[in-house]
């Protein structure tokens, strides 16, 4: 029997990297998955990938009709939600002072206002004991040149966890975060800087972690699996480091 056996879980940002993996290891453990993300075509693609105990939904995190469809249509389908895997971030690499105001308000809005509001949408919908993990990053500790957004949005997301743990202790809900070092998935691509600055910055990064290496996406899957089971059940307003020493040595 798998650690997650018949319970529903949601992913946002669920159609690839690190949510995708992780959809794959919550079926394998047992559950029932819903996968949130803005691209038809990537869902459907992840679908075929998951198999029968995945469902999509469409959206963007940002729209609060979306996600009020999210979990209505996962309490349709599937009933109360006893894992929401709060997965979703953007960034671009920018110094503050040439920051502007549609920029900021692009990725704030995805990282901390999409993922402050996808949970607060969820709570009617939590089973009691429920667990839900959110995304922060390590870039939420260094003074990384450039993720001033980035790494503000994730902090912000860190205090959120901590009050959140705290308001739904009472239904015996669990709030934890996951906080990722550099994992070679498709986000470090989308970051804004060209190739020759990218590879650069990847190897400065690489030669910074403990390990030597970026991490594999399923490696974060098992940690959030860690959380999302009865394995962490004495957890709550953590964050949890995966980040092969990049920090921490």
């Amino acid at each position: 029997m798998g650690k997650l056996e018949g319970k529903v879980a949601v992913i946002t940002g669920g159609s690839s990297g690190m949510g995708l993996a992780t959809a794959k290891e919550f079926i394998n453990n047992g559950a029932k998955v819903v996968i949130f993300g803005r691209k038809q075509a990537l869902l459907n693609v992840a679908l075929h990938e998951l198999g029968d105990n995945a469902h999509a939904v469409q959206g963007d995190v940002t729209i609060m009709d979306d996600l009020k469809r999210l979990f209505n249509e996962t309490k349709s389908k599937f009933g109360s939600i006893d894992i929401l895997y709060v997965n979703v971030g953007q960034g671009v690499i920018v110094p503050i002072a040439e920051t502007n105001e549609a920029l900021f308000d692009a990725q704030v809005g995805v990282n901390f206002k999409g993922s402050y509001f996808t949970l607060q949408q969820a709570i009617p919908f939590l089973s009691k004991g429920a667990s839900v993990i959110i995304t922060t990053s390590w870039l939420n500790q260094v003074g990384f040149s450039g993720s001033s957004l980035l790494s503000s949005s994730k902090a912000a997301l860190r205090s959120l966890v901590r009050v959140a743990a705290a308001e739904l202790a009472e239904k015996e809900i669990r709030v934890n975060a996951i906080s990722p070092g550099p994992i070679g998935t498709a986000f470090w691509g989308k970051i804004g800087l060209p190739e020759d600055t990218l590879n650069a910055a990847a190897e400065a990064i690489t030669d910074q972690t403990t390990l030597k290496r970026f991490g594999k996406a399923e490696e974060i899957a098992k940690s959030v699996l860690f959380l999302a089971s009865d394995d962490s059940s004495y957890i709550t307003g953590e964050e949890l480091a995966v980040q092969g020493g990049i920090t921490a040595v």
